[in-house]
């Protein structure tokens, strides 16, 4: 098995979870009343399996319900289940994203259309041609890690959120006890840099996975973990991964000492819910950040299977039941906590699936998607970016079953939420390499 850093800094936090109580009391009470106040995070939640934006945010005028109802055949919703939105009457979204209507009617949150992985501004032209084209289009993993590095190939070794974190670590949380970048959903390549090291912890279990091999092996485990940490082989690959794991057991003692140390929030998360549980860890961690020195943040967390390919509108719609009071739950936190205005949370999938659907009451691999920002500082109740024509074989269709050719670039999405972050104009590049390539990097939603 191959264990590169992300992974050590999980695995190492099993070790952790006996040694966590023993540092109460923290001392968050009195560190709270000093948060500082140019804070401000970031919260990854990744659609894993490409989410059919199709069936997400819909048109609801006559003209293009009825070519949405037309085209998607048994994947359309009927329009009277469908929720108009205020703000924006001819738009509607699926019938469980009651929570994403009242956000977006309420003006805290708004969606980026037709985004997706783009070197450089593409016509359906150029995708015929095949020039300058991300690798591997319509592929799972290629295309989860092309969004999560910003870059044309998944073989980018950093994600955007760890080059945000190379960069900005000498201007923020200098003295910080944990690391700019936390996961809640595992090993990914968006948290990864080249100078910095992200922590990941378990939703609820901040110290460590549980140990349920009984009371002798447990600790057998504890001790073995621990004694590697004092084994000097002389060997420098060894030696970096024991001080990544003596950081690793660090933090994650000073996580669960903190958070434990205050009482819990108020906002009831749904329960029997991952992504609520995640989302709940994320802002109990918040909660505490003037106690670990931070004053920029960047979490990520997730949810799978919308890989449709048969049986979508029972699958997605579990899904996006589960995704829309988990995300409203999350908003409601940082109002109780007050930092709504300084917490931006925002969508991310491999892509969208096909207009036409497939054979199976499912769609297929697509392009181009629709994504959700949500926050305080959201500029809400509006649609950026550009709605596609829904046309098979129509000028944003790449093939002819409908596979939009993006029109706004992922990379144009991230520099957006970077630079409301703090990155600079200078160092956007740095993060994004091929940002110069697109007339607009800051697309204004935030």
């Amino acid at each position: 098995m191959v264990v590169n850093r992300r992974s050590f800094i999980k695995y190492a936090s099993l070790a952790a979870a006996g040694n966590a109580a023993a540092l109460r009391p923290f001392g968050v009470l009195n560190a709270l009343a000093q948060t500082p106040t140019d804070y401000k995070a970031l919260i990854c939640v990744f659609l894993f399996g490409g989410n059919d934006a199709n069936n997400t945010l819909i048109q609801f005028d006559t003209a293009g319900y009825n070519n949405y109802s037309t085209i998607r055949g048994p994947l359309a919703i009927p329009q009277s289940q469908l929720l108009q939105l205020s703000a924006l009457p001819n738009f509607a979204l699926n019938p469980n994203l009651s929570d994403i209507q009242t956000l977006f009617d309420n003006k805290n949150a708004a969606f980026v259309a037709n985004v997706g992985t783009l070197i450089e501004p593409t016509t359906k032209a150029q995708f015929k041609a095949g020039t300058g084209l991300p690798t591997n289009l319509f592929s799972h993993p290629d295309q989860q890690l092309e969004w999560q590095n910003a870059a044309q190939s998944g073989s980018t070794a950093t994600g955007w959120a760890g080059r945000i974190a190379d960069t900005l670590n000498a201007s923020y949380n200098i003295g910080a006890s944990v690391p700019m970048i936390t996961s809640v959903a595992g090993d990914t390549l968006f948290c990864n840099g080249s100078a910095s090291t992200p922590v990941s912890v378990s939703p609820g279990n901040l110290g460590g996975a549980q140990c349920s091999e009984g009371t002798t092996e447990c600790g057998a485990q504890l001790a073995t973990a621990q004694a590697l940490l004092s084994f000097d082989s002389g060997l420098t690959l060894v030696q970096a991964d024991n001080s990544i794991t003596t950081n690793a057991y660090s933090y994650a003692k000073t996580l669960s000492a903190a958070v434990q140390s205050v009482s819990p929030l108020k906002t009831v998360f749904p329960s029997a819910n991952a992504l609520a549980a995640q989302l709940q860890q994320i802002a109990q961690i918040i909660r505490v950040r003037a106690a670990l020195g931070v004053s920029r943040q960047i979490f990520f967390c997730g949810i799978g299977n919308f890989d449709t390919h048969s049986d979508q509108l029972v699958l997605q719609n579990a899904l996006l039941a589960s995704i829309s009071p988990a995300l409203a739950a999350f908003y409601a936190a940082t109002v109780e906590m007050g930092v709504q205005n300084s917490v931006t949370a925002f969508t991310m999938s491999d892509f969208s699936r096909t207009f036409q659907p497939n054979s199976n009451t499912g769609s297929d691999h697509a392009w181009g998607s629709h994504h959700i920002v949500i926050g305080g500082a959201v500029k809400g109740g509006q649609i950026y970016g550009t709605f596609p024509t829904l046309a098979l074989n129509g000028p944003d269709d790449s093939g002819t079953n409908g596979r939009w050719v993006p029109t706004t670039g992922s990379v144009q999405y991230a520099a957006t939420l970077a630079s409301w972050f703090g990155v600079s104009t200078a160092q956007m590049t740095t993060i994004f390499p091929n940002i110069g390539s697109f007339a607009t990097a800051n697309l204004g939603f935030v």
